[in-house]
C-alpha cells in the first residue's frame, strides 16, 4: 500500500483568509430569493472520485524527476457536474487533478458515454488542473518510449484504472440529477503573475509584475430547492505549480477546493483551470505556500458567492468541433536523424528519438494537429469556451473583450433598444486545458516574441510528439473556429425562439 507522509508543518494562515471556514452553507441564500422562477428549472447532479495511486509510480511535470512519489500530501480527485435544462439537454463537465487530458482518454471516454448514457460529444467536457504533483497519465507508444518495462506496466495499468473511474463518475453525476438553480457570479484573486520576462534579449520564466494576465475568478454556484449550496465550480488562470517535490498533492488548486467543501458540507466543488499557460503563482516552492494560495482562491470563491449573482436560465446549447493547427516545421527523416547525433542534452535526443519512432510507428512526420474546440451557451447569458492544450492568456483576454459585453458600445449606442441589446450580451468564461493537453497554445504576439511558451517547450511533449513551433495561423484557426461555433449555437437559439 502507498502511505502518505503526515510529518509535514502545516502554514499559520491570516485570519483572513481563514474566515473562508466559519462561513455558513447558505451563503448566497438572500441573492437566490430574489431570484426568477424561470432559473429553478434546471436539473443538476455532482459526484467526485479518489484517484490517487496506490501503488507507487512516477509524477508528472518535471522531466528532472527519476523516482516514483513518496506519498501524498492528501488525495487527488476527478470531479463531475452534470445539467440539464428544461428540454432535457444534458451536460457533463469534469475536472480533474491531473496534469493534462491526453486525447485518446478523452475520445475513449467519449464514446463509452454516447453509447450508454446518450450523451453527445458537444455534452462532454473535461479539464485538467495541471497540477504538477499528480500521477504521469501515458497513452501513446511514443509516449512510453524509453521507458523501463516496470514503469510502462504501472503507467498502462494507472490509465486503465482511470478510465474505469471516470465511467463511474459520469454515471454517478447523472443518477444525482435533481431540481436545481444555477448562478453566475464572479470575484478576483491575485496570486497569478505572468511569468515571461525579457532579460538579455530572450523572454525567460521569470515573474514579470508588468505582464498579461487574468485575475477573474468565474463561478458556477449551484443550489438546491431549499437554498443550500449542491456545487461550486470555479476558476483560475495560473499555473498549478506552487510545489515541486516528490508527494502526490493537488497543489493550490487542490486547497481551494478543499477548503470550499469543508465550509461547506455536502457541496462538490470543482476547479476548472483557465489561460494559465503563461502565469505561475508566486511566491512558489513550499507546501505552505501552496496551502496560502489555496485559501486565497477560496477565499476570493466565497466572496464570489456572497456578491450579486446573475441566475442562468436555459435552453443549454453545445459545440464541439476541431481547429486545423499548422507546425512551422516537419523535418525529414534525415533531418531528424542528425539532430538526434547532434543533440547537446538529453531531451533534445529524446525528442528526435521519439519523432524517429513516431515517423516509424505511423509513416509520416504530423504537419498540423486537429485541436478540440468547445463552446457551450447558457441562454444569452453565459458563453462557456473550453480551449485546449497549455493555452496562454492572450486568448482569456480576446474572446472575453470579443464575445462579452461591451460597455462602452452600450453606451454608444443611438437608441435603447440598441443600448439594451449591447449590454445584455453574455458574460464570458474562457477556460483552457480542455480535452486534450498536447502542447502549449501560444498567441501569435508570444509565438513571435518565443521563448517557452512560444516554442521552446515542444520538445517536452511526448503523448504527442510536436515537430515544432505552430504556424503564425495558430491564432487566427482557434479564435475563428470560436466564433464559427458561438455564431451557430446562437443562430439555434434564435431559430428556435421564433419557432416557438
Amino acid at each position: 500500500m502507498f502511505h502518505s507522509r503526515s510529518h509535514f508543518r502545516f502554514a499559520v494562515v491570516p485570519v483572513l483568509l481563514l474566515a473562508v471556514c466559519c462561513l455558513p452553507a447558505s451563503a448566497g441564500r438572500a441573492a437566490d430569493e430574489a431570484a426568477p422562477d424561470n432559473a429553478t428549472a434546471w436539473k443538476a447532479g455532482a459526484a467526485k472520485v479518489v484517484i490517487t495511486p496506490v501503488e507507487p509510480m512516477h509524477m508528472a511535470g518535471y522531466a528532472a524527476r527519476t523516482e516514483p512519489a513518496e506519498g501524498k500530501i492528501h488525495d487527488l480527485y476527478i470531479k463531475a457536474l452534470a445539467v440539464e435544462d428544461a428540454k432535457g439537454t444534458r451536460l457533463v463537465m469534469i475536472t480533474s487533478d491531473l496534469i493534462g487530458i491526453p486525447w485518446d482518454l478523452r475520445k475513449w471516454l467519449e464514446e463509452q458515454v454516447q453509447e450508454k448514457f446518450g450523451l453527445p460529444a458537444s455534452g462532454l467536457l473535461l479539464n485538467a488542473s495541471h497540477t504538477h504533483c499528480g500521477p504521469e497519465v501515458r497513452t501513446t507508444p511514443t509516449a512510453l518510449y524509453g521507458l523501463d518495462p516496470k514503469r510502462q506496466e504501472r503507467a498502462t495499468a494507472y490509465v486503465k484504472t482511470l478510465q474505469g473511474k471516470l465511467l463511474q463518475l459520469v454515471e454517478e453525476s447523472l443518477d444525482d440529477l435533481a431540481p436545481a438553480r444555477i448562478d453566475w457570479c464572479h470575484a478576483r484573486a491575485g496570486f497569478a503573475m505572468n511569468r515571461r520576462t525579457l532579460a538579455d534579449g530572450q523572454y525567460q520564466n521569470r515573474p514579470n509584475p508588468d505582464g498579461r494576465l487574468d485575475h477573474d475568478v468565474p463561478v458556477l454556484r449551484v443550489t438546491r430547492p431549499d437554498g443550500t449550496l449542491r456545487a461550486v465550480l470555479f476558476g483560475y488562470a495560473c499555473h498549478n505549480t506552487t510545489l515541486g517535490f516528490q508527494q502526490f498533492c493537488g497543489d493550490y488548486a487542490g486547497f481551494a477546493q478543499a477548503a470550499i467543501e469543508e465550509a461547506h458540507p455536502g457541496t462538490v466543488a470543482l476547479f476548472m483551470m483557465g489561460c494559465g499557460g503563461d502565469q505561475n503563482p508566486y511566491p512558489r516552492r513550499t507546501l505552505e505556500l501552496a496551502q496560502t494560495h489555496g485559501r486565497t482562491l477560496a477565499t476570493a470563491v466565497e466572496a464570489a458567492i456572497e456578491a450579486t449573482a446573475r441566475p442562468l436560465n436555459g435552453p443549454l446549447k453545445a459545440a464541439y468541433e476541431t481547429a486545423k493547427l499548422e507546425y512551422q516545421d516537419h523535418p525529414t527523416k534525415a533531418e531528424l536523424e542528425k539532430m538526434r547525433d547532434n543533440a547537446t542534452s538529453g531531451y533534445d535526443r529524446l525528442h528526435a528519438e521519439r519523432l524517429l519512432f513516431d515517423l516509424e510507428q505511423t509513416g509520416r512526420v504530423r504537419s498540423s494537429y486537429d485541436a478540440p474546440i468547445q463552446v457551450i451557451r447558457f441562454s444569452d447569458q453565459l458563453v462557456f469556451v473550453g480551449l485546449p492544450g497549455e493555452t496562454v492568456v492572450d486568448y482569456s483576454l480576446r474572446l472575453k473583450r470579443e464575445l462579452g459585453r461591451k460597455k462602452k458600445e452600450a453606451a454608444a449606442a443611438a437608441d435603447a433598444e440598441e443600448k439594451s441589446a449591447a449590454a445584455e450580451r453574455p458574460v464570458v468564461w474562457v477556460a483552457g486545458y480542455c480535452n486534450d493537453v498536447f502542447a502549449y497554445i501560444p498567441s501569435l504576439r508570444i509565438l513571435q516574441e518565443g521563448g517557452y511558451e512560444g516554442g521552446g517547450a515542444m520538445r517536452y511533449f511526448s503523448t504527442v510528439v510536436q515537430p515544432g513551433p505552430f504556424a503564425p495561423s495558430v491564432e487566427e484557426r482557434i479564435v475563428g473556429k470560436v466564433h464559427e461555433l458561438n455564431d451557430r449555437l446562437r443562430g439555434e437559439a434564435v431559430s428556435e425562439s421564433r419557432t416557438e
